[in-house]
């Protein structure tokens, strides 16, 4: 996997900011295979910081239904990436 398939989108809700802002953590959706070490590898490469930890949450899909018809949403992971202290947190979210 490169970069862009570990990485697929920042989480941008207002947990996720106040964490970037309070405690120098990104949020990110990653790839549901992909390992802390290639989720740090990835931040690092990507926004060229270094970084302290990763912790990592899996969830299962919610199950949806239309009518009489069901079905499930695909199991996704969240990633939380702490950065070292001195580093400068990315600005992917600016908010207004």
């Amino acid at each position: 996997m490169n970069i862009y398939d570990v990485i697929l989108r920042p989480i941008v809700t207002e947990k996720g900011v106040q964490k970037k802002d309070e405690e120098k953590t990104l949020c990110f959706e990653v790839h549901r295979d992909a390992t802390k070490t290639e989720v740090r590898n990835a931040v690092e490469k990507l926004f060229k910081v270094k970084v302290q930890e990763v912790r990592t949450a899996t969830f299962e899909g919610k199950l949806r239904r239309r009518g009489r018809y069901a079905g499930y949403r695909p199991d996704w992971k969240k990633a939380f990436v702490r950065l070292k202290a001195g580093q400068k947190t990315p600005e992917y979210a600016e908010m207004a």
